[in-house]
């Protein structure tokens, strides 16, 4: 095996783009207080992290079909965790997770409890036993597993159908972000950011990405993490905002009463943070988190991080890597909603609205702030819409006040005062946390069809060139069309990434874990199960969402994996005891796998 020089030496070298990170962001605080422009020093910030992410991507360029779908095997654990955290990590996590709690309350702790659950479901049930199999992909597994194509074709249909909206999204936000603080237009930053993703896969796959999200992850735990520490430093005296956050939440309480108390809230539409079941039933609380829990451990583009380590201890070690290192971001997400809730109750709520601050007319142009039912695009259009409504008697009601739960973490540092090269840091690292998820997203897509559709499929003897140019191809045609659909913002697009972990969850999970744990399990089982559990799933979701159907037991399409996926093991278990059981060497294979020791079932994607 080569040595990766790249992986040797991965300590040092991250160590000094963390130093480096620290000293651009004390510079450019510099700059900021010499009256630097903040577009500028916008500019300045982003293309500093795309040259760092491009520069990562050409220098781990490969060549070898092993280093692009696999980066070699040759990833150390702990950068593998940081890598998949990264990869994890996407727009709706950076961006979205914090805004969802603000609007849900303690409701919104479902996506917290599901998705960081998921991961101890991948290190327990999937990951090791993927990476001892030694697949390329996990069509690739479905395949050597049950034999046959028809299982490999299976699993890339559902591959395609719950990667391809979560990528478009990715690329949505990248527009969102791009537009906001480099003042380019929407589309524009769609393209921007697509052409470092390409830089960033299409020269060395895996390995390129793999690198890149390392770098990616630095860049997006100090943007979430640096202003909450701020904020719990000037409220509280303690820049551990984890801690701290406990007396903003006694603040919010108290504030809540009093606006109730005022009239500033109404007490029909006011979520009260700390009281469960404002948003969510018990029912679809425990629906949602058991969902996205099975969902996270069957995403393809997060599984396939776990076959680039060297050893099926290091996957092991991987995993415990990815939960700590998600768990640091997921640890300030309650903290960062409650901080953004306390200066948005405290400074916004309740002021006149001829003294609005200039954060809402700029989210308000953006179509994020919508204050008396309209656009906040300026104070004219603030008065106008008002005057419509004369509860307010010229002062903001936290009723009329309607933010966009993408803009809260985007719009904190500016709510709250601070700098605004924080502001910037948090652009970048929303971009980060995008651009790392549209390439895991994006390989995951390009190697299902290039390898299990045209190598194994089509030409089983085309050499290693021709199926790197092959994957190439396809990457960028698949980048291309998502950046074409998120340039023409879809209508619901956001709301449909959701979704991806139901379908994931509803076509994978049953066929990862009876062709892990149970030997018995047959091609036509876990065929007929994958078709089951995303038939239904996907209908579920069609019908409610656009067909008219009701909810069953008022069950939210967002959580449609609650019958797909016991549909799924039903007809899988099923139909694998009534028809005949896999070979000798198959039901061999299996007890294998599930050894630590010994060497993988497949040797560079062959078995």
């Amino acid at each position: 095996m080569r040595k990766d020089k790249l992986a040797s030496r991965a300590g040092q070298l991250y160590g000094t783009v963390a130093g480096l990170l620290a000293a651009f962001i004390a510079g450019l605080v510099v700059l900021e207080q010499i009256g630097v422009p903040q577009q500028v020093l916008g500019y300045l910030f982003v293309a500093a992290t795309f040259v760092l992410y491009a520069g990562i991507g050409i220098a781990s360029r490969t060549v070898h079909v092993t280093d692009y779908y696999v980066a070699g095997r040759q990833v150390p654990g702990v950068f593998n965790g940081m890598a998949t955290a990264a990869d994890w990590l996407s727009g709706a996590s950076f961006i979205g997770l914090a805004g969802t709690l603000y609007m849900l309350g303690f409701d919104g702790l479902a996506y917290l409890l599901g998705w960081t659950g998921g991961f101890v479901l991948v290190a327990v049930l999937i990951a090791p036993y993927l990476r001892k199999f030694g697949a390329f992909t996990l069509p690739d597994f479905l395949a050597v597993r049950f034999g046959g194509h028809a299982a490999r074709l299976t699993g890339v249909v559902v591959l395609f159908a719950c990667s391809f909206t979560y990528v478009v999204a990715q690329l949505y936000a990248t527009g969102l972000i791009a537009s906001r603080f480099l003042g380019i237009s929407f589309e524009t930053g769609v393209y921007v950011g697509l052409a470092i993703v390409l830089v960033c896969s299409l020269l060395g796959g895996m390995r390129s990405i793999t690198w890149t999200q390392v770098a990616q992850y630095l860049v997006l735990i100090v943007a979430f993490m640096l202003p909450v520490a701020i904020l719990s430093a000037q409220h509280f005296g303690m820049p551990l905002a984890q801690f701290a956050y406990g007396a903003a939440l006694e603040q919010i309480a108290a504030l809540e009463q009093q606006m109730l108390a005022s009239g500033l809230a109404d007490p029909d539409t006011l979520v009260r943070h700390l009281v469960p079941g404002e948003a969510l039933d018990p029912l679809n609380f425990a629906a949602l988190v058991v969902c996205l829990i099975v969902g996270t451990a069957s995403l393809p583009h997060l599984l396939m991080r776990f076959l680039t380590t060297s050893s099926v201890r290091d996957a092991r070690r991987s995993a415990g890597w990815t939960l700590f290192f998600v768990l640091l971001l997921y640890a300030t997400v309650p903290a960062y909603a409650a901080f953004a809730k306390l200066e948005v109750y405290q400074n916004v709520v309740g002021a006149s609205l001829q003294a609005l601050p200039d954060w809402i007319y700029t989210y308000g142009r953006l179509g994020l702030v919508e204050i008396c039912g309209a656009a906040a695009s300026s104070a004219d259009a603030v008065r106008a819409a008002c005057a419509t409504v004369p509860e307010s008697a010229g002062v903001l009601r936290l009723s009329d006040l309607a933010i966009d739960r993408d803009v809260i973490v985007l719009a904190l540092p500016e709510i709250a005062g601070l700098p605004y090269v924080i502001a910037v840091l948090v652009a970048a690292g929303g971009l980060a946390a995008t651009l790392s998820t549209a390439n895991g997203l994006l390989l995951a897509i390009a190697n299902a069809l290039g390898h299990d559709v045209y190598y194994r499929t089509l030409d089983s003897r085309a050499p290693a060139s021709r199926r790197l140019l092959v994957a190439r191809l396809l990457l960028l045609a698949a980048a291309a069309v998502a950046a074409l659909l998120a340039a023409s913002r879809p209508a619901d697009i956001l709301s449909m990434v959701a979704w991806a972990f139901s379908l994931a969850a509803s076509g994978f999970f049953p066929a990862l874990v009876l062709g892990i744990w149970w030997k018995r399990c047959t091609a036509a089982g876990a065929v007929c199960g994958m078709i089951a559990g995303f038939g239904l799933t996907l209908a579920y979701l069609l019908l409610t969402r656009y067909g008219g159907m009701g909810e069953w037991y008022g069950i939210q399409n967002t959580s449609a994996a609650i019958f797909g996926v016991p549909a799924g093991f039903a007809v899988a278990i099923l139909v694998s005891l009534v028809t005949r059981a896999p070979s000798r060497h198959v039901q061999a294979m299996v007890e294998e796998i599930r050894k630590p020791a010994g060497k993988p079932v497949m040797i560079d994607g062959a078995p």
